[in-house]
C-alpha cells in the first residue's frame, strides 16, 4: 500500500528500476531467434488487456518515460516491421514481438500499481526469452567509452546562443560538414552501417542516432524555447554529422582505416568543449 499511494517523480527513485534497466537494455540487442520466441509467446485474452490498460493509465508511474520508450521501439525496429532487404524476420512476427515487449516496459514501470497476477501476466513472454537480466546498458561496443563522450558533449551545444566556447565548438562542425567529401563520406557510412547489420549492432545504431539528436536538440536552460523558431540547414547539418561520427566510433573495431578516418575527423573539435564545463 504504501508504494501504491507513492507517487515516483524520477527513474531513479523507482522501486523496480533494476528490472526498468534491464529490460531497456536488452531491447536493442534482441536476436531474430529471440524476436520469434517473443512472437511466439504473445498472446492477447480480455484478462491481459484490462491489465494492460491498468498499466498504461495516466495515473502509471512515469507513463511519459513509457510512451518515449515505445517510440523508441518503433524506430529501433522500423527496419524489421518495414521488411528490409538485410531483414530475415518476416514483418508480422516481428509486429508481435513488440507487443511482448512494448507489456514489458509497461509492466516494468507500473509494477507498484499492478497486482502480482497481472504483472506476471504481461511479464511472460519476457520472462519465457529472458528469465534474468543481462545488462544494466546497452552495449556500444568496444570503443563505448568515445560512444558516450560523443554523446555527453552534444548537449552543450544548446549554450551556442550566448556561449562563445560552444559557439566555436559548432562553428569548427559546420566547417567539418561544409567541407567535407560528401561521396566519400557517404560511401564511409555505407560501410560502416554495413558493418553494423552484420555484427548484429543496427538496433544500436538507430538507438546511439536517436540519442544524439536528443542531445544536440536539447534547449539552453537559459534561453528554453528560443531556438525551435530558429532552426536552420546549418542546426540540421551539425546534428547529422555528429550523429554519423557517434555511429562510426560505435563500429570502430570494423572499419578500415581510411573509413574511419572520413567520419571521425570532428572528433576532435567536438570532444575538448566538453572539458570546458559541459555536460
Amino acid at each position: 500500500m504504501i508504494l501504491r499511494a507513492r507517487r515516483i517523480e524520477r527513474l531513479e527513485e523507482h522501486p523496480n528500476l533494476r528490472g526498468i534497466l534491464g529490460i531497456l537494455a536488452q531491447l536493442v540487442h534482441t536476436s531474430d531467434t529471440e524476436l520469434g520466441a517473443l512472437a511466439g509467446a504473445w498472446r492477447n485474452s480480455g484478462y491481459l488487456a484490462a491489465a494492460r490498460d491498468k498499466a498504461l493509465s495516466p495515473d502509471s508511474p512515469l507513463i511519459v518515460e513509457v510512451l518515449a520508450a515505445f517510440d523508441a521501439l518503433s524506430a529501433i525496429y522500423a527496419d524489421d516491421l518495414a521488411g528490409a532487404d538485410y531483414v530475415t524476420v518476416e514483418p508480422s512476427v516481428a509486429a508481435t514481438a513488440l507487443r511482448a515487449m512494448r507489456d514489458a516496459v509497461a509492466a516494468s514501470y507500473s509494477r507498484p500499481i499492478l497486482g502480482r497476477a497481472e504483472y506476471a501476466a504481461l511479464m511472460r513472454p519476457w520472462r519465457a526469452v529472458y528469465p534474468r537480466a543481462r545488462s544494466h546498458e546497452p552495449d556500444l561496443g568496444p570503443a563505448a567509452a568515445d560512444v558516450k563522450r560523443v554523446l555527453a558533449a552534444l548537449p552543450v551545444l544548446a549554450g551556442r546562443c550566448h556561449d562563445p566556447d560552444s559557439l566555436e565548438v559548432f562553428d569548427g562542425l559546420l566547417v567539418s560538414a561544409l567541407t567535407r567529401d560528401d561521396g566519400a563520406h557517404q560511401q564511409a557510412m555505407d560501410a560502416a552501417f554495413a558493418s553494423a547489420v552484420v555484427t548484429g549492432r543496427r538496433r544500436v545504431w538507430t538507438l546511439v542516432r536517436r540519442s544524439a539528436a536528443e542531445g544536440f536538440w536539447r534547449l539552453c536552460p537559459d534561453c528554453r524555447g528560443r531556438r525551435l523558431a530558429t532552426e536552420s540547414s546549418e542546426d540540421h547539418r551539425v546534428m547529422e554529422l555528429c550523429a554519423d561520427l557517434a555511429c562510426a566510433l560505435l563500429v570502430e573495431d570494423l572499419l578500415d582505416a581510411d573509413q574511419f578516418s572520413q567520419l571521425t575527423r570532428p572528433l576532435h573539435t567536438l570532444i575538448p568543449l566538453q572539458h570546458r564545463g559541459g555536460g
